[in-house]
């Protein structure tokens, strides 16, 4: 999610045939309860694969590393170097993903809580405010943003999650949205990150992507952010057919999960 929220549209435009599910301290709040549901092998597909590591769960800042590999049964390469990033003001929390619900004890994300996913998300497609005719630059399914283009973050809403065009629903039935177009440089270009998308379940999250940063310094409320540049590098790379995966965990965590779940 990212900072900017809007009441809902009195208006009505289609849904968007995506589902989705943006202070240098290193503790930004306290750890919620742990839960544990258990965890699948999130990279059994992936032949892509961002990985974001944190300090610890209340943690507001990392970096991002990118890896390859040829097949499913080769090892990971490194793609580049690491990259800071930014990511929910209240740090990490168990999301719902290619691993299920949560592999270990720790907080769980919920609608509001300021905490960016933990765990193994596939990444369906990318966005920008370019027009249609500009997005032969990806690879990846590109849905370009426009005024009209919000994220419904209500979880009363029959739209929940989902990326929607104000004027191309049948009725407006949210009283919250994430308003794509917001005169600002967060949502310029990004990527969807497939948290709680099936099913979506009301309360779990929503709207979560990867994006342009405020700032070095700058946490979101839920999203992944860094430097533009970067992030245009990294739309630029991902391939649809290489079902690109985004792991975020602390790194405590990653070090206790690297063999289950086949990390680099």
């Amino acid at each position: 999610m990212s900072p900017h929220r809007v009441r809902a549209y009195h208006s009505a435009s289609i849904i968007l045939p995506f589902l989705l599910a943006a202070v240098l301290l290193t503790s930004c709040s306290t750890p919620g309860p742990a839960v544990r549901t258990g965890s699948r092998h999130p990279l059994r597909d992936a032949r892509q694969l961002l990985v974001v590591t944190t300090a610890a769960w209340d943690s507001c800042i990392g970096s991002l590393q990118a890896f390859e590999r040829t097949s499913v049964a080769e090892t990971w390469t490194v793609v580049g170097t690491p990259w800071p990033i930014t990511i929910g003001s209240g740090g990490l929390a168990w999301g719902t993903g290619l691993h299920g619900r949560a592999a270990e004890p720790g907080p769980v994300k919920r609608e509001g809580d300021l905490r960016s996913p933990a765990g193994a998300f596939s990444l369906g497609a990318v966005y920008g405010y370019a027009p249609a005719s500009e997005a032969d630059r990806f690879m990846m399914p590109y849905i370009p943003i426009d005024s009209t283009t919000v994220c419904v973050d209500d979880p009363r809403s029959r739209y929940y999650n989902l990326i929607v065009r104000k004027n191309d629903v049948t009725s407006i039935d949210w009283n919250s949205a994430e308003r794509m177009w917001a005169g600002s440089s967060y949502y310029r270009w990004g990527v969807i990150v497939d948290h709680n998308r099936d099913p979506r379940v009301a309360g779990d999250g929503s709207c979560i992507f990867i994006h342009v940063w405020g700032s070095p310094t700058e946490p979101t409320t839920g999203c992944t952010s860094l430097d533009e540049a970067k992030l245009l590098e990294i739309m630029k790379w991902l391939q649809p057919n290489k079902r690109p995966v985004l792991v975020q965990l602390p790194q405590e965590v990653y070090a206790r999960l690297r063999l289950e779940w086949d990390l680099p």
